[in-house]
């Protein structure tokens, strides 16, 4: 079973013993990063330890905080092995140099690539073996989130010939230390909290813990994810994955930073990828990526989820009925009913928009689409028979439904409202499609005059549940996913 390790990065002797006497069982070994301390004291952490410990001691061309003579260093690490440490991470090229360890100390042999993921990992491995370790490692960096497929084929070639570490580093290597348990690596590490990483990617051990559920992925669970490019600041990993737990589900939802889908979905289909949500830049480009799309997809041109089933590749969008649904419950609790007597105008002609757009599509008696560059309201009005008009004329508009489908005051603009006050009144309907923060400088100002609010928090919800039901069959545990998101919105 895969192992978990905590990397510790404490300055000082008294903060690192703390640190890892405060880890839970579930982190096995702890990492000693020696070269990130000052003037550490062996004796007293090999006594004081309470658990396994890696000792590390990574010279600054090898990527870590050692600047001192290779002599010096290397003794180190010898005398961590002397004093009791049960693993000692030592570089490839300085193995020979290192010497056999006394007792009972095991020496992971290890490579790092800071730049790139080499081609060339089969004779790299080679090199490892040949130096007989007790355990091999092969640390490199993903420049997209399709690079980790390498490190997977590197597992299932040789983690059952000898205990082997290998992850991908950065942002998009992330999902190799995630899964390093379904493809049977000797252990992966964690950092001790956010923003205490030893190395570009590593996940905080709260998260391995809670949201991803580490200790419980092995060879049969199902791969799940969100494609998008930025993605770090995502809300569907801590959804999802939530939802998976509730309903103890054998299933994972990662974060992909992708910039090619295409070659992406071509190397990582194969290892159990079952599912996908897509979002800003890939919902269009994902579309001709599949073998069939639904009504709502083709309609706007863009695919927001993906079911893989027989190894075939279906796509819907559950943005459009998700936001109708939202604005629909609005409608209903200010007493406007039905919609198709009322007038509606949206800000915005972007993937947000066009979705909502096509939505409301001969639903209301009147549609007005408004953007910043009004040529790009003018051609999506004109696909659905609907009005356009800039910012500036929106405010001659007395709409009984106003649609906020821009990112203007999302977070961290939360200051911001693309929408000027005196266009608020009693009795009319704000929706707003931006859900962090979940009440929008423009909703506040809208409940201020009396209007009837939707956040984008419902559209959120609305759509994950969609994909949730679409990827499973199952009914989504929806208090779950909303009771999720508002909690990480606002420990966020």
């Amino acid at each position: 079973m895969t192992k978990l390790c905590v990397s510790l990065t404490e300055k000082d002797t008294d903060s690192l013993l703390g640190a890892m006497r405060s880890l839970p069982p579930e982190a096995e070994l702890a990492e000693v990063r020696l070269d990130l301390m000052e003037r550490p004291d062996l004796e007293r952490i090999c006594a004081g330890k309470n658990r396994a410990i890696i000792v590390t001691n990574r010279p600054s061309h090898e990527g870590g905080g050692f600047k001192g003579p290779e002599a010096e260093r290397l003794a180190m690490l010898r005398r961590a092995a002397e004093l009791g440490a049960e693993f000692v991470d030592i570089e490839l090229d300085s193995v020979a140099e290192l010497g056999e360890l006394p007792g009972g100390t095991r020496t992971i042999v290890s490579y790092h690539s800071f730049q790139r993921t080499p081609r060339e990992l089969e004779t790299i491995m080679g090199r490892i073996l040949e130096k007989s370790p007790d355990v091999a490692k092969v640390a490199v960096t993903a420049e997209d989130a399709g690079d980790v497929v390498a490190v997977f084929k590197l597992l299932e070639r040789h983690a059952g010939r000898v205990p082997l570490i290998a992850l991908s580093m950065g942002e998009e290597g992330m999902p190799s230390r995630l899964l390093a348990g379904k493809f049977g690596a000797f252990l992966t590490y964690a950092s001790h909290a956010v923003g205490r990483e030893s190395a570009p990617g590593q996940v905080s051990l709260e998260q391995m813990l809670l949201m991803y559920r580490f200790p419980r992925i092995e060879r049969s669970t199902a791969v799940y994810g969100v494609v998008a490019n930025p993605v770090a600041h995502s809300m569907s990993p801590a959804v999802h994955n939530a939802a998976f737990a509730a309903l103890g589900m054998n299933a994972v939802y990662l974060p992909f930073k992708v910039s090619d889908p295409k070659a992406f979905l071509e190397s990582f289909q194969p290892y159990d990828l079952k599912g996908l949500s897509v979002t800003i830049p890939h919902k269009e480009a994902m579309l001709a990526l599949m073998d069939e799309v639904d009504g709502p997809a083709a309609q706007i041109g863009a695919v927001n989820t993906v079911v893989i089933r027989n190894s075939r590749r279906f796509g819907y969008n559950t943005d459009m009925a998700a936001a109708l649904a939202a604005i629909r419950d609005a409608v209903r609790r200010a007493a406007l009913e039905p919609l198709s007597a009322r007038s509606v105008l949206l800000l915005g002609a972007g993937g947000a928009a066009r979705a909502i757009a096509y939505g409301l599509r001969q639903k209301v008696a009147c549609l007005t689409i408004a953007n910043r560059t009004v040529e790009r309201a003018r051609r999506l009005a004109a696909e659905l028979d609907a009005d356009a008009c800039g910012l500036r004329e929106m405010q001659r508009c007395r709409p009984d439904v106003l649609i906020n489908g821009t990112s203007v005051g999302m977070w961290p603009q939360v200051d911001e409202s693309p929408v000027p006050i005196s266009m608020l009144r009693k009795g009319m309907v704000v929706f707003d499609s931006v859900y962090n923060p979940i009440k929008t400088r423009l909703l506040a100002e809208a409940e201020q005059a009396g209007a009837v609010t939707a956040s984008g928090l419902d559209w959120f919800v609305n759509q994950a549940a969609a994909q949730f039901e679409l990827w499973t069959g199952t009914a989504a545990p929806r208090s779950v996913i909303e009771e999720t998101l508002r909690s990480t919105l606002a420990a966020q």
